[in-house]
Parts: C-alpha cells; sequence; structure tokens
C-alpha cells in the first residue's frame, strides 16, 4: 500500500482511550531494587510505582528490614507470563549471573 493510501490516525493519550471506554492492554513489570544492606531484590509488579512507594514505605515483608534504596532496573512485558517467567530467570543461577554482568 502507498502512503498517499495509508490511512492516519492522530494519536491519542491514554486517559482518552479510557474516557472512550477502550480496552488498554495491560503492561506488566519485572524491577530489581538495591537494598540498604547491598543486597538485590527482584520482583515483579503490575503497578510499578504503587509497588515501588510500597517497599519504600515498608509494605513489603521481604524487604520491610532491609530497605530499598534505589530501583536499578526495570523492563516492561506484554504479558504477566512473559514477566513472571523473566523473574524466575532472573531468580536462578544464570539469571544471577545476567544481572550482575548486564544490569548493575
Amino acid at each position: 500500500m502507498s502512503p498517499s493510501r495509508a490511512l492516519f490516525c492522530a494519536p491519542h493519550s491514554s486517559a482518552t482511550a479510557e474516557r472512550r471506554g477502550a480496552i488498554i492492554n495491560p503492561v506488566y513489570y519485572v524491577y530489581l531494587l538495591k537494598l540498604s544492606n547491598g543486597d538485590y531484590y527482584t520482583g515483579y509488579a503490575a503497578k510499578l510505582p504503587q509497588r515501588i512507594t510500597k517497599h519504600q514505605q515498608g509494605g513489603v515483608a521481604a524487604t520491610k528490614q532491609v530497605h530499598a534504596r534505589q530501583l536499578v532496573f526495570y523492563a516492561a512485558f506484554k504479558t504477566k507470563s512473559k514477566a513472571i517467567a523473566f523473574e524466575k530467570y532472573l531468580k536462578s543461577s544464570s539469571g544471577f549471573a545476567f544481572r550482575n554482568k548486564r544490569l548493575v
């Protein structure tokens, strides 16, 4: 199809799409936090900013005693299953090596 025949649509913000009742594709995140003791915490979340805030406020049992100091890395995935699979990989021995060599 030639460019002159292609249909072009103006981009809309997600807020506009929500008002129109459009289905917004969710995004799932895998993230890596540096903790106050120097260790790293790997997690998964659908709402990354809220989850980071929860970590910082001590609302997550795994990081309650050793506070999250810094978000080091995050990746977005279109499906929950892919995000969980990547999180699981990062927690494996080969994923641990990948994290240390490429992400931190």
